[in-house]
């Protein structure tokens, strides 16, 4: 997913560091603002490097997540359990990855790489045309056991494919992907067949999450509208970008009808996930100062109404998952950071 950008325009808003450290974690209210009535036992899972995108094994023991630390270095894919022990790498080690999840089976896992185009990390985007993220025409979904082995790989379709995740039953694959020259949701089989489009709209859609019924996607959206914003969204796809600093969240059915927007306040609004109760979602979003860089937590209704503020840190907040049966949420934050850069995986139970 984005998570690479969102991260490094965090690290700008950093401070000094001084965090409490590893011996400190168990201390949790100290990791929790007053305000985030919703979080209780805040425990911090890693402490070093830019870490995200962790998601839940289906049941609730393990979590998948991406992370590197050092600039030099590329993301790869972990795995560990809700205490941030049995931490291990289950990407090769080559090229960069992205977007890590469960099947339901809790044996199978699945990613996005660019090894098959080579061991270096691709190229990062050039910031002089502003904040852009690159859409790696490397990237290709794989599927592998949950040790790593048995890697297979599900894309080969020329261009960008990722931001993958799988349907409550495990047979289907949302994913992203730029095959059909605009960046858009499709779903597939979890062999990888069955290919069906699922957005047509001029402009980005992506980052999409089945409901627990697994009848629904909640995604991330943007559809330039005017001339000017049209123009900008052509010019940067045709060299593999885009400029990720308005979403909006939407619900559609799981095969593309139906299309609702939930969120109307034109700011950066993305990883969106679903309350196992199916008629909430969460998601990160800078609406709260949207010319700032300080994302947070909110909760809103799937029609739109409700909304609520989840987190109240004054750097970054994101990638929020709960636990299937609701007890918990996982997110990635800059609290707590040892150094300006540092972006960790935090686990708080869920208050209701």
């Amino acid at each position: 997913m984005q998570k690479r950008f969102w991260l490094i325009v965090s690290a700008l808003l950093a401070g000094s560091g001084g965090g409490l450290g590893p011996a400190d974690h168990s201390s949790a209210d100290a990791l929790r603002h007053p305000a985030e009535v919703r979080l209780r036992n805040i425990r911090q899972l890693t402490f070093a490097g830019e870490n995200a995108e962790a998601y839940f094994s289906h049941d609730n023991r393990w979590l998948i997540f991406q992370g590197h630390e050092g600039e030099d270095r590329c993301d790869q894919i972990y795995i560990m359990d809700l205490e941030g022990r049995h931490r291990r790498m289950v990407s090769t080690g080559l090229g960069k990855t992205t977007c890590a999840y469960f099947f339901p089976d809790g044996e199978h896992i699945l990613y996005s790489s660019t090894h098959a185009a080579g061991p270096e990390c691709p190229p990062r985007p050039d910031h002089r045309q502003g904040y852009v993220w690159r859409l790696n025409p490397e990237y290709d979904i794989y599927v592998a056991r949950r040790d790593g082995s048995g890697l297979r790989r599900l894309t080969t379709t020329p261009g960008y494919d990722a931001e993958a995740t799988v349907s409550p039953d495990g047979r289907t694959i949302v994913f992203t992907s730029t095959r059909d020259g605009d960046i858009d949701l499709y779903t597939m089989n979890a062999d990888g067949s069955n290919v069906r489009r699922l957005t047509h709209e001029l402009g980005y859609d992506g980052g999409a999450f089945f409901s627990p019924d697994g009848t629904r996607i909640v995604y991330r959206a943007h559809h330039p509208q005017d001339a000017a914003e049209i123009a900008d969204y052509r010019a940067l796809l045709e060299t593999g970008l885009l400029r990720p600093t308005r979403f909006e969240i939407f619900v559609m059915n799981a095969d593309g009808s139906n299309k609702r927007q939930v969120t109307r306040n034109g700011a950066a609004n993305f990883a969106p996930f679903w309350h196992p109760d199916g008629r909430r979602i969460i998601f990160a979003s800078n609406l709260h100062a949207p010319r700032s860089r300080n994302f947070d937590l909110y909760l809103i209704q799937a029609d739109g109404s409700g909304l609520e503020r989840v987190t109240y840190h004054e750097l970054f907040d994101s990638f929020p998952m709960f636990s299937s049966d609701g007890r918990r949420l996982v997110w990635a934050s800059n609290r707590n950071q040892a150094r300006p850069n540092d972006t960790n995986i935090f686990l708080a139970d869920w208050i209701e």
